[in-house]
């Protein structure tokens, strides 16, 4: 069985797809349970970021993989890449240490990418091998972002979005923004805008307690979902993050916000994936709507200032590929040994159970050892014997010379006479 990685990312599909590719919420558990029982497939885990979706598995080949994908988003395979064995383990570093993210070095990807090896394990999934894959990469990445400064101060996609709305758009401490979801990206920006001095902040979550922990934190207004509509045009900046599978700020809200506020302009930031505010909004002429993939462009910058430490992280990343591939081939190699002992271990705790149990039916000590003797040759004997034999029948000399090598003939030494000496006690009669 070979590792696979199937997945689509930024760089190789656009957001529209990548939406229909995603699994958030209750899909995820459905999703890793569909996998377990594709057929081949031994061991598997999701991960799905508004920026990726990749399927690591345990399998022979792909195809059954990728059939499951086209189901879920069809035309996927068109931008689907897969990577096996060393690069598969290699991917897997270099996306939880953030070298493959949007934002290079970004710290949230790792979290993400505990989020999924713990869904996998939680759903029954994850076996032995892909269990130990993601526990070395958390402690790869770890000493990549420990060793280099890739990780040093930094940058979400939603503190760029931030900063994005501040250079380009307007004062924050002349501003009134609306922050729709309480996940961990809105979280970074009420913490990135609180730090500029946000001047009102307002905080819609469909879970209002949610909403209400959050705006306690940052100094805001917390709003349940459904009242998002009479708010929206208070807004200068908006920015959405939910899980929602459909839009949750459409066109026609945008319109009747942008009328009651007499045409003043709306910066609005998508970053969710699936897309939480309608494409179509771009359209309008007093809106200004940004989505993930638009802020490639704003963080190319953050990504060059980083590349001298990348670089470094990717040698870190090569040389941890190959202590594992070597530890992998290592234990590849001990396997017979292993199924070798386990058989030996095996046949003699059953022969010897049976042994006791006939010493205690009251058979003859003498008569049940050699019986023990008898079936444990002919037990431990039996697998080599007959591989022995059709090897000799089809013409295999080399497990011959094999079996040559692991019983070579030894030469025949006859033990000397052993001369018993006569011992004698202090009260033995002297001789006479």
């Amino acid at each position: 069985m070979t590792l696979w990685v199937l997945g689509l990312n930024h760089q190789t599909a656009p957001v529209d797809l990548r939406e229909r590719a995603a699994f958030a919420g209750d899909a995820l558990p459905r999703a890793l349970e569909s996998l377990r029982l594709l057929p081949d497939v031994n061991e598997a885990a999701l991960l799905s970021t508004c920026n990726r979706t990749e399927l690591y598995a345990i399998t022979q080949d792909t195809r059954a993989l990728v059939d499951w994908l086209e189901t879920q988003a069809p035309g996927l395979s068109d931008y689907l890449y897969q990577h096996n064995d060393a690069e598969a383990v290699r991917h897997l570093f270099r996306v939880a240490t953030g070298l493959d993210s949007m934002v290079l070095g970004e710290p949230q990807i790792l979290g993400q990418v505990k989020d999924a090896w713990a869904a996998a394990r939680t759903h029954g999934a994850l076996g032995n091998r892909l269990d130990r894959l993601f526990q070395q990469t958390f402690s790869v990445a770890k000493r990549a972002r420990t060793d280099t400064r890739v990780g040093a101060n930094p940058v979400s996609v939603a503190s760029t979005a931030v900063r994005l709305a501040q250079e380009s758009f307007t004062r924050l401490n002349e501003s009134t923004v609306l922050l729709i979801g309480a996940g961990e990206t809105i979280e970074l920006a009420a913490k990135h805008l609180s730090e500029g001095r946000v001047r009102r902040l307002l905080i819609a979550n469909r879970t209002l307690a949610h909403a209400q922990a959050l705006a306690s934190q940052h100094g805001g207004y917390a709003l349940p979902l459904d009242e998002l509509e009479r708010h929206l045009a208070e807004a200068d900046v908006v920015f959405s993050a939910t899980a929602s599978r459909t839009p949750v700020v459409t066109r026609q809200q945008v319109e009747q916000a942008l009328r009651a506020r007499k045409r003043k302009p709306m910066l609005l930031f998508d970053l969710a994936v699936p897309r939480d505010i309608e494409a179509s909004v771009a359209e309008l002429g007093d809106a200004y709507l940004y989505t993930v993939d638009d802020l490639e462009r704003a963080v190319e910058d953050n990504r060059r200032s980083r590349r001298e430490a990348a670089d470094e992280a990717e040698i870190i990343i090569d040389l941890q590929v190959a202590r594992y591939i070597e530890t992998l081939q290592a234990s590849a190699r001990q396997a017979p040994l292993k199924r070798l002992r386990a058989y030996g271990d095996s046949t003699r705790d059953e022969l010897l159970a049976k042994a006791r149990q006939q010493l205690a039916n009251g058979k003859p000590a003498e008569e049940v050892l050699d019986l023990l003797a008898h079936s444990l040759t002919n037990r431990l004997l039996h697998p080599p014997t007959a591989a022995l034999r059709e090897a000799a029948a089809s013409g295999d000399i080399e497990l011959a010379r094999a079996a040559d090598r692991l019983f070579p003939e030894k030469p025949h030494y006859s033990h000397p006479a052993v001369t018993t000496p006569i011992v004698r006690t202090d009260d033995a009669d002297p001789a006479p």
